[in-house]
């Protein structure tokens, strides 16, 4: 039997996204992978009580003023033996120091199709304003590898989302969300999960 890969999310917010892997794990959709761990830069975040509602640790490491922010991430990964990063709804750009410690390790959800309104500056509802005001016709989102360049990684997934003429930053946000980005990450999750799991059982 293959060693399950131990996961860590790293959230900011609400943590909806955080919410579809938790569902996606317990409805047997990620077979390879257990979510061991979720960490909130901000205080107060509700993803830590999703988190706790599913009998999961979440741990608040605030980034703000915290020189030693990184340091106290990687010491707290180390310690809960994780193997991969989902970055889900995290609004902290992590060094390229920290990334090059996860090397193909570290996935993130954007909601965009990439190259599209992306990098640095492009997040929340910056992305979906830019796509309105641009008046494209088509958005969606990306899971992505993440490296030293904002954005730059290696894509993995892309659903494409219809852009509606009433559609406001807001609407159009809820729609990404539920029609590709609660879809894509559960996905890619999976699939990170077992090919790493793979390679762990092989001792790769």
């Amino acid at each position: 039997m293959l060693k399950k890969t131990r996961v860590a999310v790293f959230v900011s917010g609400g943590g909806s996204n955080l919410e579809a892997l938790l569902q996606s794990e317990v409805s047997g959709g990620m077979p390879f992978g257990e979510i061991a761990l979720v960490v909130s830069n901000t205080q107060g975040a509700y993803a830590l009580e999703r988190a706790n509602n599913h009998g999961v640790e979440g741990v608040c490491i605030p980034s703000r003023g915290n020189s030693g922010f990184e340091e106290e991430l990687q010491a707290l990964l180390m310690a809960r033996h994780i193997d991969i990063i989902v970055l889900a709804g995290f609004l902290a750009i992590l060094s390229a120091d920290f990334v090059g410690k996860w090397p193909e390790r570290i996935i993130n959800i954007h909601p965009s199709l990439i190259p599209s309104f992306c990098g640095k500056g492009f997040y929340g509802l910056k992305v979906h304003e830019a796509a309105l005001e641009r008046g494209v016709t088509l958005t969606g989102a990306t899971v992505h590898l993440v490296n030293e360049i904002p954005d730059g990684g290696r894509i993995l997934l892309q659903k494409a989302v219809e852009i509606r003429p009433d559609d406001t930053a807001k609407t159009l946000q809820q729609r990404v969300m539920e029609q590709a980005e609660w879809v894509l990450l559960p996905q890619a999750t999976a699939q990170l999960c077992q090919e790493l799991s793979e390679k762990l059982s092989e001792g790769v």
